[in-house]
């Protein structure tokens, strides 16, 4: 259903990495060693994270990437966004009933358009509630889990 990409998987892991240390410049390096992921994603992800403003690279010997913020002021939201930009719920193209231009045959009666609109708004606000700190902290804790329930449709 809904899946986030691996750059943004990657983004997570390295951005939690550096929430760990925070304070310190860390080397692309150690993070590739440190987690199996691919060095050239990794290093595309760091790249696009700091055009963000989300980490600053240093050049150099002693370089790497340091986040610019706490990790309690970077939301899901804003590295998702980076990374993906905002989340897709439904895609008409997707099921063979766009048009040429764009538009979508059904849109004038669609009876999901409308729900999806709202479940797509709802995601988008759990991502932005939820804070980078919250995930590194490796707790269960925050905005994410404890809404997470009110998504998960073997919960009703």
């Amino acid at each position: 259903m809904l899946k986030l990409t691996k750059r943004t998987e990657y983004g997570l892991i390295a951005l939690t990495h550096l929430a760990k240390r925070q304070g310190e410049v860390v080397p692309a390096r150690e993070i590739g060693e440190q987690f199996p992921v691919p060095k050239r994603l990794l290093a595309e992800v760091l790249k696009d994270l700091g055009h963000a403003g989300l980490v600053e690279s240093t050049r150099g010997a002693r370089g790497g990437y340091a986040l610019t913020r706490s990790p309690e002021s970077i939301s899901l939201a804003e590295v998702v966004s980076a990374l993906e930009g905002a989340p897709q719920v439904s895609g008409c193209s997707d099921l063979g009933m766009a048009r040429r231009d764009g538009e979508c045959d059904v849109q004038a009666v669609c009876p999901i358009r409308s729900p999806l609109h709202r479940l797509k708004d709802r995601i988008w606000s759990l991502l932005d509630s939820t804070t980078l700190g919250s995930i590194a902290g490796g707790g269960a804790t925050g905005p994410l889990t404890a809404s997470a329930a009110h998504l998960d449709p073997q919960h009703r």
